[in-house]
């Protein structure tokens, strides 16, 4: 039987992000990639507040719908699931060229905010830091849709590329994933951990 899965799971987070449209573009792709959860760190304001709306200009897949969004106010709040390993997008000398980086099956990938980029601390926290070979950073959206472009090239389940220039080989065909076997239950578990931070009692997560 063919296994259209991705192996794993993953999020994608974005620190600092002061404007919605572009948290709503990020919001887009991971949805189109099948992430398993969206989170911010220290967002501004206005994003926050605009939730409802967030994606209204930059969604057609009505991405909140489907999607989780996760706000946390400092690194110290950040909840992710036990095994998640943290992984920072930032242009470092240090970092680890995105094309020879080996993806954690489960991660949380984390991008600055255009204007800042990551933090010192939230740097210290990531077990691995990436960047995408550039020769300037990248708008956040475009930037989180490569990272994920080449998660699902490294895990999903596709044909070999042929030898040759051209299409893939007679008799092999790809495979797009669903979003992961892992993904309702990483949701799930995000949720009731989300709720008993905040100390909810609503009934659908207890």
């Amino acid at each position: 039987m063919r296994d259209d899965r991705m192996r794993g799971y993953f999020g994608f987070g974005v620190e600092r992000v002061s404007k919605p449209m572009n948290l709503g573009n990020l919001y887009r792709t991971a949805h189109g990639f099948g992430a398993s959860f969206l989170f911010t760190l220290d967002a501004h304001a206005r994003v926050r507040e605009s939730e409802t709306g967030l994606t209204a200009g930059s969604d057609t897949s009505r991405a909140a719908d489907n999607l989780p969004l996760f706000h946390y106010d400092s690194l110290d709040d950040l909840n992710l699931p036990e095994g998640c390993v943290l992984v920072g997008i930032e242009l470092t000398d240090e970092a680890i060229d995105l094309p020879s980086f080996p993806h954690p099956p489960a991660a949380a990938y984390i991008l600055g905010a255009e204007i800042y980029g990551l933090s010192p601390e939230t740097l210290a926290r990531c077990r691995h830091v990436i960047k995408i070979p550039t020769k300037f950073s990248l708008n956040l959206a475009t930037a989180g849709a490569i990272v994920m472009y080449d998660r699902l090239r490294c895990l999903g389940r596709f044909a070999d590329r042929p030898l040759h220039s051209g299409g893939a080989r007679p008799g092999r065909e790809s495979q797009t994933p669903s979003g992961g076997s892992n993904r309702p239950r990483v949701r799930e578990d995000l949720l009731r951990r989300e709720q008993a931070r905040k100390g909810s009692s609503d009934p659908e997560f207890s």
